[in-house]
């Protein structure tokens, strides 16, 4: 795989393991409240807490080796100038996302931005004169809009508030402002401003209850707006910035999810909802009317999960969710003749980026498995591709990675789950079973998806099988197995966590004995561990929880405002549905924690409040089992810089082949693990 891989890994993480009881810390703080804590931010923890959890250092070969493989990270798909000459990205060669310009294709990039704070590009303006970034600050998710010269200069800072959230949304058609929305006057709704470049000044146009976004900036001042009441449901509204009125579109009073852009004429809308079929489809929409079906979203089984019309009305752009592989296609926007697009030979992922204001060129991304995204630009009128960003892929051999298999196993009550799994040839063809980690993916409406990985090579490299469920209340499967999940039923989908692993110690086991299995996630993945080595005490050797929710109510109670009515449509809510959420919560079932656990938090996490890894943590110590505990304090959900990122695969990598390198599991003759 890599080249001097399967080697050099095994040795190097054989190494960590020796050392792993360095890394160990034993003790925790005692909240001031056994059970419970208050606050969210680094400022809710003492400092001292904060130097104690700190991350240990990594031998440096180690750190080294693992920073390589930071190397191959793709650039973003890019955003092209107007004319079609220029190509701005997001990239993280340097340790962190920064600005990034080509002047033509496979030229030298230059670096717009820099520093230590998180950087990307999020669109440039149509007159080609400006390029609209956000800049975060320590992970703390609170970022702010600027203005940056198309060639390149001084940022120009449009707002950037401490403890606010300023998002851009788009630029005007002509050029002379852009939308930001910001949470400035209420932490838990959005308004929406408009600034005037040329000026300087903003203006605040809409100031409502609720989590408001722009979905499309139109002509003539009108502005499609979606307000998101819960998880699962989407309001869509047409503002018209001259009389500030919001008519409503579709969605209003509805649990029910919607994408919507405006349509070819005028009055008319493009629509993808699960609403009509329980699987997302693609439709027109009339005022006044009902959803007619486009042929360009018909499909028997899959879901639409993203279209996009062009600015200039010509084309249609739809991509297909294909069990977690992309496929995209074009169609005339008034016709729906199809319209054909180049794509790679084997591209797991055929992804749409930006177009032109004019339509002209079109930027599209290959996710192949074998090495990282690429970069072309599709001209409509010379029916050329040209390959704009080539990936490097320096001192290793990206033709040996492991692609993603699609596989799956049984639920309890008979559903089939489905699963990639990454297996080296040496793991397939060993006489013994090769050590296993589940990862649980984040969300949870998430999904995982095939692709290239130098992360999961660490993994794989060092004598690990890779295998990613997506378990019940993940999206990409329909919505009743997106909503399968939502509040108290939960209770009823959640053996899924457990039922991964009962399946690969009986299915992959080889001459009567079964692999050692870990479990590794974040965010709600890391929930999933938390959970799996609680409730489900004994499925798995060992877990890594990696901003991880020990308690659902402490949670709710604590995460930052804008999140937490979105959260309570997804877990449930804390007073009518408390019942369901202390039985769905690590914490309640920790007696029952036995296998070692390492628990790593961003201490700026504005998502999951870094009190839910001290609590989990204390609770742990209480057992007397083996914890880590890992704090960043410079992070925030989940390590951003290179560094950070380095320690924390580093360290998950180290544990689990502390953990699970020794001899498997006997199987007695009924197949369960005894």
């Amino acid at each position: 795989m890599l080249s001097r891989a399967a080697a050099r890994g095994v040795v190097a993480f054989t190494l960590l393991a020796a050392g792993a009881a360095a890394f160990a810390q034993a003790s925790a703080p005692a909240p001031a409240k056994p059970g419970s804590y208050s606050g969210l931010g680094a400022g809710s923890v003492p400092a001292e807490v904060l130097a104690r959890f700190r991350p240990a250092a990594l031998p440096e070969a180690i750190s080294q080796r693992i920073q390589s493989l930071l190397d191959l990270r793709a650039p973003g798909a890019g955003v092209l100038s107007p004319d079609g000459k220029r190509l701005f990205f997001t990239w993280r060669v340097t340790g962190v996302d920064q600005v990034w310009r080509l002047d033509g294709p496979s030229s030298f990039p230059q670096q717009l931005t820099g520093g230590e704070d998180r950087t990307t590009v999020q669109a440039v303006s149509p007159d080609g004169r400006w390029v609209a970034l956000e800049r975060d600050r320590k992970g703390e998710e609170n970022p702010g809009v600027y203005l940056q010269a198309a060639d390149g200069g001084p940022l120009r800072e449009v707002q950037h508030k401490r403890g606010v959230q300023t998002e851009f949304q788009g630029f005007s058609r002509d050029g002379r402002a852009l939308y930001y929305v910001a949470n400035d006057v209420r932490p838990d709704s959005y308004a929406l401003y408009r600034h005037d470049i040329a000026s300087g000044r903003s203006e605040r146009l809409l100031d409502a209850q609720g989590f408001w976004r722009v979905g499309e900036v139109g002509p003539a001042g009108r502005l499609l707006l979606v307000k998101v009441p819960g998880s699962q449901a989407r309001e869509w509204f047409v503002f018209d910035e001259a009389t500030r009125q919001l008519t409503p579109v579709i969605g209003q009073g509805e649990t029910e999810i919607y994408t919507v852009a405006f349509g070819v004429r005028d009055g008319e809308y493009f629509v993808a909802t699960p609403k009509l079929t329980g699987v997302s489809r693609l439709y027109r929409l009339r005022a006044g009317g009902e959803l007619q079906p486009l042929a360009a979203g018909e499909s028997s089984q899959w879901e639409v999960e993203s279209f996009k019309l062009d600015e200039a009305r010509e084309r249609l752009y739809v991509s297909v969710n294909e069990a977690g592989y992309t496929r995209s296609k074009a169609y005339d926007a008034r016709t729906g003749k199809p319209l054909a697009l180049p794509w790679p030979s084997g591209a797991e992922h055929e992804l749409i980026g930006s177009t032109t204001p004019n339509g002209r060129w079109l930027v599209l991304g290959a996710g192949l498995p074998d090495r990282p995204r690429e970069s072309f630009v599709w001209d409509w009128k010379t029916r050329q591709l040209t390959r704009w960003v080539v990936p490097s892929v320096p001192e290793l051999d990206s033709k040996a990675f492991v692609a993603a298999r699609l596989e799956s196993y049984p639920a309890r009550d008979g559903t089939q789950i489905p699963m990639f799994v990454r297996r080296s040839a040496q793991c397939a063809a060993a006489a013994t079973p090769c050590p296993v980690i589940v990862h649980f993916h984040g969300g949870p409406e998430a999904q995982t998806r095939p692709g290239f990985s130098p992360i999961w090579q660490l993994f794989i490299d060092a004598g690990f099988v890779v295998a990613e469920p997506n378990v019940r209340g993940s999206s990409g499967y329909g919505k009743a197995w997106l909503d399968a999940d939502n509040g108290p039923k939960r209770l009823q989908v959640v053996t899924d966590i457990e039922d991964a692993a009962l399946h690969i110690r009986r299915a992959w086991a080889k001459g009567g004995v079964a692999p050692k299995v870990g479990v590794y996630g974040g965010s709600y993945g890391g929930y999933s561990v938390l959970y799996a080595m609680t409730r489900f005490a004994g499925a798995y050797d060992a877990g890594v929880s990696n901003v991880g929710i020990a308690n659902l109510l402490t949670f709710l109670e604590n995460t930052a405002p804008y999140r937490r009515a979105l959260r309570i449509t997804e877990y449930g809510d804390p007073l009518k549905d408390r019942e369901a959420l202390i039985q769905l919560s690590p914490t309640t079932h920790v007696a029952q924690l036995k296998a070692p656990l390492l628990i790593v938090q961003g201490a700026n996490d504005p998502r999951v409040p870094v009190g839910e890894s001290l609590l989990m943590h204390e609770a742990a110590v209480s057992r007397g089992v083996p914890v880590e505990l890992m704090i960043f304090a410079d992070e925030g959900h989940g390590a951003s810089s290179r560094g950070n990122q380095a320690l924390q695969f580093g360290h998950a990598l180290r544990f689990f082949q502390q953990h699970l390198k020794g001899a498997g599991t006997a199987l007695a003759t009924s197949g369960k693990v005894e």
